[in-house]
């Protein structure tokens, strides 16, 4: 069973899929503890994979985010061969302190300070900049596309600094939250 927070349907607010309509399954716990986090791990639903499906159907998009918390501690290659059967993109976003199932399509890793990775390699890196030096990223994780984002939309201007100095980076803002969407 599968500790659930929430499962809604909105616009990707973050990273390359920015903008792209999706169903967030969003998993309850992490074992990490970020000051900015905006999960709340207290509250969930359990569910089993099957459960999960079927509340993702309800929706016409074919863009899943796994997402959390930590989403890498519960969901399993079971649940991603379930989402494939019914034809959808699953997108796990990461703190990259444990390995996400295999089978997963997209993987946006957002590592997070005193978290040791498990891998060094994702589609996607996305890093919440709080100023941290930030080049042994380029260097020690494989990644297509390496965004900075903001911390909870608050640093913009020491970012964009940051990137225009650095332009192996892209800006990720929390379109979502400047929107005031979920």
């Amino acid at each position: 069973m599968n500790k659930i927070n929430e499962i809604f349907y909105s616009l990707q607010g973050e990273g390359f899929y920015t903008g792209t309509p999706a169903v967030f399954v969003r998993f309850a716990g992490c074992n990490l503890h970020c000051s900015f986090c905006d999960t709340q791990h207290t509250s969930f639903t359990t569910f089993s994979d099957e459960a999960i499906v079927a509340e993702v159907l309800k929706y016409s998009a074919t863009l899943v985010v796994l997402t959390g918390g930590e989403p890498s501690l519960q969901a399993t290659t079971h649940l991603v061969d379930l989402l494939h059967a019914h034809g959808r993109f699953v997108s796990i976003e990461t703190n990259g302190t444990k390995l996400p199932p295999a089978n997963v399509d997209w993987i946006t890793l957002s590592p997070k300070q005193g978290g040791a990775l498990a891998y060094s390699k994702a589609n996607e890196l996305k890093v919440v900049f709080e100023g941290q030096d930030m080049e042994h990223f380029l260097t020690e994780i494989e990644a297509q596309h390496y965004f900075l984002q903001p911390c909870s939309n608050k640093n913009v201007k020491e970012t964009l600094e940051y990137i225009l100095k650095h332009p192996q980076w892209r800006l990720s803002l929390q379109t979502h939250k400047i929107l005031n969407i979920r």
